[in-house]
Parts: C-alpha cells; structure tokens; sequence
C-alpha cells in the first residue's frame, strides 16, 4: 500500500510538452478539416432541372431558348447562361438539343446554311446534324448532339442535365 510511484521532473516535463502540443496541433488542424469537408456537408439548394417556358411554345420548328444555371463547385458559385434547341414532335415528345457541336465545340444553328436546309448547321467547320441532333455521315462530327433531360411538370417544361444522344449518324 505504501508503494507510491514518483514522478521525475524530466518525465512531468515530457508530459506536460506533450499535452500541450497535441493540444495545440490539434487546434491547428480542426479548422482545416473543417474546411476540406464543410462543402461536402452543405445542402444544395433548388433541383436540377430548370423551367424554360409551356410545353405549348414549342413545335415541329426547333426553337432556340437560353436559360441560367445555378452552379457550385465547393466555395466557388456561379450562374451560367446555357441555351437549348427544343421541338415538340406529332405525338408531343419533347427533344431538347444542346447547341454545342461535337466537332470542336462550336454553337450550331438550325437551318443557318441555305445549301443544307431544315438541318443544325456548325458554320467553324461545315458539321451538319439533322432535327433530332443526329450527325450526318462524312462531315467533321462524330457523334450525334447531345441531350438534356426534359420533364413536363405544372404546366411548365424542365430542362435537367445534358446526356449522350443515342441517336447513330445518318447519310445526308
């Protein structure tokens, strides 16, 4: 009972230099932990399709719309303005083109060029696409417009994030 274990001076100094910088690394690195992860554990406000007018404006002719995106990319957070070519077939299926050219990455137009009528046309280098985003065979694309996600909702049509158009290329 009486076996009482001291301590030495050099040994309570060792302890007490260890505390004190654990304790001060330790309030060095929970503000940066924080921050690497705080972006990760904010909610994201809004969804991620946006209204861009009435099913009812759009027909057989594409019609070019523009509409802004909020984006945020961890701190940084930014409104883009995005456009969209949209047509309304016969049996009022919406498609929804992205404008970018698979080629280079230049803005197509529909029915631009007065030797290829009624066809997207890519005026940087001759790239031609057909109403549904399909690339025409032999000119510089390779791959067909792509899509964004449509949805009819309220009233009004959504347009969401851009996918690949299944679509293969055709002779024209």
């Amino acid at each position: 009972m009486g076996d009482k274990r001291e301590i030495s001076r050099r040994t309570f100094l060792n302890y007490a230099l260890m505390g004190t910088g654990g304790f001060l690394a330790a309030g060095m690195i929970t503000p940066m932990i924080r921050f690497a992860v705080d972006p990760l554990l904010q909610g994201h406000a809004g969804g991620d399709k946006v209204a861009v007018g009435s099913p009812d404006e759009f027909g057989p002719e594409p019609k070019r719309v523009e509409f802004k995106v909020h984006t945020k990319d961890g701190w940084y957070e930014s409104e883009s303005t995005l456009s969209a070519w949209i047509t309304k077939n016969d049996k009022g299926e919406i498609l929804a083109l992205s404008p970018i050219c698979k080629h280079l990455g230049c803005t197509v137009n529909w029915n631009e060029s007065a030797d290829h009528p009624n066809q997207y046309f890519c005026p940087c280098h001759l790239g031609r696409y057909t109403i549904n985003g399909e690339h025409i065979l032999g000119t510089p694309p390779t791959a067909s417009l792509d899509e964004y996600e449509t949805e009819v909702k309220d009233g009004k049509l959504y347009l969401g994030k851009v996918k690949a158009n299944p679509r293969p290329g055709v002779n024209g």
